[in-house]
C-alpha cells in the first residue's frame, strides 16, 4: 500500500503548483485541498522530488481523522511539524460548507503523538526508502467528496472500524501506519492483539465444507460437555432385592405355552425421539427391567412389569444410541451410537466400566454367548470388531466388501455368527447375509440368501436348529442355521412391511409364536410351524420397529415405535 499527495485545485483560487512543499519544524504549509489516494501496488511509494521529508527519507504514519460537517475547514490540513500543530491562516478563498476529503496527518517523529482512536492496519508494511520521482500526474480519484467518504480502494482493501465517543457521538478513526515501525517498536500488547486478529488465514474451497464439520463437531462437543448430563456418572440404579410380585410364582415352573395378548397394560412415554429397540433383562429374577435405546442420545431402563416408571435415564452419548444390549448377568448394559463410542456401564454402582471409541458408527452389536468378556459389533464400516472388554482392545476383525453392517447373530456354541448387510444388487448373492468363523476371522459362506432384498434384522430360533431374517421384501425368510444355510422355499412368514426400516423380529420362548414389527405400525403374530398370522395388533401410529416376548410372563411382550414411545401389552 502506497501513499500518494496530490494538489487540487483550492475554490476560487488560481491553480496550485502541484508540489507539496513541506518546511521545517517551525514552518507554515499552504492551505491547499488535498486528498490520499491508495493503491495496490508493488512500486515504491511516489513522493515530489521539492519535498524534504524525515531525514531518514520514510513516512512513519498517517492517519485520515473525520470530523462534523460544522467543524471550519481550515482545522484540516496537511501537518508535517512533527506532532505539534501548525499555524494556520485561512485565506479569502476557504470554503468552510464545501465537502471535501479529509485530509491526511503525516506524523513524522512520535509514533505516540497518533490520535488515540484508530484502526490499526493487520500488518505493517516493509521499510521502504522513497527516492525523488518526478511530480504525480492527477487521478481520477481525486475529487470533491462528502465528509465520511471513504475511497473505494481503502474500503475494499481495509476494514474501515466506528468507534463510538462517550458522548454518544461516533467518530471514525482511520490510522495507516506504514514505515519503520517493526514488531519490537509498534505499540502496546493491545495494538499488536488487533493486528493479529483482523488476519484471516485463506482455506482453499475444497477444505471449507471439512473446516466447517469440524467446527460444527467441536461446537457440538462443547455444548455437549456443558449439558446437564455430561460428565457426570450417572446416579445407582435403585433396584428391589426381591422380584417382582408378578414374577414371583413363575419362577420355580416351567414356562407354559405363550398365549397372546389382547390389551395395552402400560404406555411408556419419556423419549423424545424415535425408539430404535426394546429388551427385557435376560436374568428371570430381574426381567421386571426393560431396555430401550432412542435417537434421542439416550437409553432407559424401566418397570415394566410393576408401576411403568423409569427407573434410570442415561446420557452417556453425543449422537443418537442405536444399539444396546444387557450382558448375560443383568447387571451391566452396553451401548454403542453414532458418536462412535463404546460405553458398558455398571448399573449398581453407576460407574463405566468400560470406554471405546470405534472407527465407525455404532448400529449392531452383540455378546459373546460363551465368553461374556467378548463382543462384536458392526456399523457404518465395511468391518466388524471383536473386543474385549478386560484389556479395552480389539482382538479381531472381520472385513467385507460391504459398506454398513446391519444386525450380528451368534448361533449356538458361540464359533460361528452371521451379519447381514446393506449390499443389494444383482449380484448381491455373496453379500447380503455371510456366515464367519469367529477364531480365524474366515468366510464360512456367502451363498445364502440369493435374492435381492437387504436383511435389517436376524433372530435364532430358541428350540430348532434354524434362523429367520427380516427381509426388506415384506416377508421373513427361514434358513438352517447349519453349514450350508440353506434356505426354506416352502414356508414364508408375509403380511407386514418392512419398507426400509430396521423392522426386527423374535420368537417366542417355547418357539410357538413368532412376532414382528411393521411400517404401518402393526404388529404381527405368526404361527411358527404352519406360518399362518394368529393375531394383529394395532398399538402405534408410525413404524413399529421393535418388539419382544417377555422371558418369563408366557402372555407379556413390548413393542416400541418410530412416534417414541413404548408399549406394555399383557
Amino acid at each position: 500500500m502506497k501513499v500518494r499527495a496530490l494538489a487540487g485545485r483550492p475554490s476560487g483560487g488560481p491553480r496550485a503548483s502541484g508540489k507539496l512543499a513541506l518546511e521545517g519544524r517551525r514552518g507554515t504549509v499552504p492551505l491547499m485541498a488535498s486528498l490520499v489516494a491508495y493503491e495496490d501496488s508493488d512500486s515504491e511509494a511516489e513522493t515530489d522530488p521539492a519535498g524534504g521529508f524525515h531525514p531518514a527519507g520514510q513516512i512513519e504514519d498517517t492517519s485520515a481523522a473525520l470530523r462534523p460537517l460544522g467543524q471550519d475547514f481550515g482545522s484540516r490540513v496537511l501537518d508535517a511539524t512533527g506532532g505539534r500543530a501548525p499555524s494556520l491562516e485561512h485565506g479569502p478563498h476557504d470554503d468552510p460548507a464545501a465537502c471535501r476529503l479529509p485530509l491526511a496527518r503525516l506524523w513524522s517523529q512520535d509514533p505516540g503523538s497518533c490520535p488515540s482512536q484508530r484502526l490499526r492496519w493487520p500488518r505493517p508494511e516493509p521499510e521502504a526508502a522513497l527516492p525523488a520521482s518526478p511530480p504525480a500526474r492527477p487521478s481520477l480519484w481525486t475529487c470533491q467528496a462528502p465528509t465520511g467518504h471513504v475511497p473505494l480502494a481503502a474500503a475494499c482493501s481495509k476494514q474501515v472500524r466506528v468507534f463510538w465517543e462517550p458522548s454518544g457521538s461516533p467518530e471514525l478513526s482511520l490510522d495507516a501506519r506504514i514505515g519503520s515501525e517493526g514488531p519490537g517498536k509498534g505499540g502496546s500488547s493491545l495494538q499488536r492483539k488487533r493486528r493479529e486478529d483482523c488476519v484471516i488465514p485463506y482455506t482453499p474451497k475444497r477444505l471449507r465444507p471439512l473446516q466447517a464439520l469440524s467446527t460444527e463437531t467441536d461446537s457440538g462437543k462443547d455444548t455437549e460437555a456443558q449439558g446437564p448430563c455430561a460428565g457426570r456418572v450417572p446416579a445407582p440404579l435403585c433396584v428391589a432385592p426381591e422380584a417382582s410380585e408378578f414374577i414371583q410364582p413363575y419362577l420355580d415352573s416351567q414356562y407354559k405355552e405363550t398365549k397372546i395378548p389382547k390389551k395395552v397394560l402400560f404406555h411408556l412415554r419419556g423419549h423424545q425421539g424415535p425408539v430404535n429397540s426394546v429388551q427385557w433383562c435376560p436374568v428371570s429374577a430381574r426381567s421386571h427391567m426393560l431396555l430401550s435405546t432412542s435417537m434421542d442420545k439416550t437409553f432407559k431402563v424401566w418397570n415394566a412389569v410393576d408401576s411403568g416408571s423409569c427407573l434410570q435415564t442415561y446420557s452417556l452419548h453425543s449422537e443418537a444410541v442405536r444399539a444396546a444390549r444387557w450382558s448375560p448377568c443383568g447387571q451391566r448394559i452396553l451401548s454403542g451410537g453414532f458418536d462412535f463410542a463404546l460405553h458398558l456401564t455398571d448399573l449398581e454402582t453407576g460407574t463405566q466400566l468400560f470406554s471405546g471409541q470405534s472407527d465407525f458408527r455404532i448400529t449392531t452389536l452383540k455378546f459373546h454367548p460363551r465368553d461374556h468378556s467378548v463382543f462384536v459389533c458392526g456399523g457404518f464400516s465395511s468391518e466388524m470388531k471383536a473386543w474385549d472388554i478386560r484389556t479395552s482392545k480389539v482382538v479381531r476383525s472381520y472385513k467385507a466388501t460391504i459398506q454398513q453392517t446391519l444386525d450380528i447373530l451368534f448361533l449356538r456354541e458361540g464359533s460361528e455368527f452371521l451379519s447381514s448387510t446393506d449390499a443389494s444388487s444383482r449380484d448381491s448373492a455373496d453379500r447380503t447375509i455371510i456366515a464367519w468363523d469367529f477364531q480365524s476371522s474366515a468366510k464360512i459362506s456367502n451363498q445364502i440368501f440369493h435374492e435381492r432384498y437387504t436383511c435389517p434384522s436376524l433372530t435364532l430360533h430358541p428350540r430348532e436348529p434354524v434362523f429367520l431374517a427380516q427381509t426388506n421384501g415384506n416377508y421373513l425368510a427361514l434358513f438352517s442355521a447349519v453349514w450350508p444355510y440353506r434356505m426354506s422355499r416352502r414356508r414364508r412368514y408375509e403380511g407386514h412391511k418392512v419398507e426400509g426400516y430396521s423392522v426386527g423380529c423374535e420368537c417366542s420362548p417355547d418357539g410357538d409364536l413368532l412376532l414382528t414389527g411393521s411400517a404401518d405400525g402393526r404388529i404381527l403374530v405368526y404361527s411358527f410351524r404352519t406360518a399362518s398370522r394368529a393375531r394383529t395388533l394395532h398399538g402405534h401410529t408410525q413404524a413399529c420397529v421393535g418388539a419382544t416376548f417377555h422371558p418369563v410372563l408366557p402372555s407379556m411382550l413390548a413393542t416400541c415405535s418410530w412416534e417414541g414411545d413404548v408399549k406394555i401389552w399383557l
